[in-house]
């Protein structure tokens, strides 16, 4: 599957609230507030030192994945820690690379950050297929 890989933009803001919601009930069965799952994405959207988000779209240029990435500085090694999170692929598109592109998309971005020394993912024990 042809994908782009871009940040994500305050356009993006209902596509990652979308996802993050149905992030959060496959894997916690949580169930979000609405208003304030959208104003913490608005926030990232909007301010760059909380983090962002990379998104994936297909080729008629749906968005079929989000990752987000925050900062953990690390005094021991005087640098920043990228945290992957809040990572969702829409059902139909899993098993298409998706992720694969997505993260790598971020390595690459580390890799060209001098202050930033290493990328760290959380994966949920039972989520099995991740």
């Amino acid at each position: 599957m042809p994908l782009t890989i871009r940040r994500a933009t305050p356009a993006d803001e209902p596509t990652v609230v979308a996802y993050n919601t149905a992030l959060a009930w496959e894997t916690e069965h949580l169930r979000l507030r609405p208003d304030v799952l959208a104003a913490g994405v608005r926030a990232v959207l909007a301010d760059p030192a909380r983090g962002f988000y990379t998104v994936a779209a297909d080729e008629a240029g749906d968005v079929v994945g989000q990752m987000m990435v925050t900062f953990e500085w690390s005094d021991w090694r005087n640098g920043w820690f990228w945290w992957v999170q809040s990572v969702y692929v829409r059902e139909d598109a899993r098993r298409g690379g998706v992720f694969r592109a997505l993260y790598r998309e971020v390595e690459r971005q580390a890799a060209a950050d001098p202050a930033v020394i290493g990328i760290r993912l959380y994966v949920e024990r039972e989520n099995a297929r991740a």
